[in-house]
């Protein structure tokens, strides 16, 4: 999520403002931080005239005056199932994906060419399989999770 105003030098230097500023869409100043918001130094990051063009088109109608506003910029493609392992009821599912840019931010903040390999859970019911909502099996370390959604060089 990007956001404009005050942010902290924790979030400022993300891969996205990077390529907001380097697209020429924000400027930032660096500022004293406000009580409270840390680690120093802070920014303020504004929307540049060229940033307010960009993002004016992409606002829902119902969203001008908002403080925090959302804007969908790439949606997940997939690109295909690549392995199945299924043990009693459960069974985990390995896919590959990729981002499809929706938009200029999306395209600036997304390849095309990169391709991401996740896998997720299944347990079979009686009315039929369904994706287990957690993020990681019991007998999994943390390194493994983490290795879902993990680009494919």
């Amino acid at each position: 999520m990007l956001r404009t105003g005050i942010v902290t030098s924790k979030d400022y230097p993300s891969p996205e403002y990077m390529v907001f500023q380097h697209r020429g869409w924000i400027t930032s100043n660096v500022i004293a931080c406000s009580p409270g918001l840390t680690p120093p130094p802070c920014w303020n990051i504004l929307l540049t005239p060229s940033g307010v063009e960009t993002v004016r088109t992409l606002i829902a109608a119902d969203q001008t005056g908002r403080s925090s506003i959302s804007i969908p910029v790439a949606r997940r493609e997939l690109l295909g199932v690549t392995g199945i392992t299924k043990q009693d009821n459960s069974a985990d599912v390995e896919f590959e994906w990729k981002w499809v840019p929706l938009n200029e931010i999306g395209g600036a903040l997304y390849t095309r060419d990169l391709r991401y390999r996740s896998t997720v859970g299944f347990r079979k019911f009686d009315d039929g399989w369904r994706l287990i909502q957690s993020a990681t099996h019991p007998f999994q370390t943390m390194d493994d999770a983490l290795k879902n959604a993990e680009s494919i060089p």
